[in-house]
């Protein structure tokens, strides 16, 4: 089953990253799924950043930027794939 853990807040075309509210931790080599409406497609978070620094991992409450290989939309769910 796979456990709801942050929104995207914000997507950048350009760079196909998404900002994402986290509401739980997030950690590099974790395998998410994201889903907006009948889209949805799961991969492997492979960088993290906040402030432009690289990260490991994001704490409940952060804004992380997270680069994905396909594109989203602003509200699009991120669920951990357990």
């Amino acid at each position: 089953m796979d456990r709801e853990i942050g929104k995207v807040i914000h997507w950048y075309d350009h760079a196909s990253v998404a900002v994402v509210k986290l509401a739980h931790p997030l950690k590099v080599g974790d395998r998410i799924k994201v889903s907006k409406g009948d889209h949805e497609f799961e991969e492997e978070v492979g960088s993290m950043q906040v402030n432009h620094e690289d990260i490991t991992s994001g704490k409940a409450g952060e804004e992380v930027a997270i680069k994905l290989s396909q594109r989203t939309k602003e509200g699009a769910v991120i669920s951990i794939v357990e």
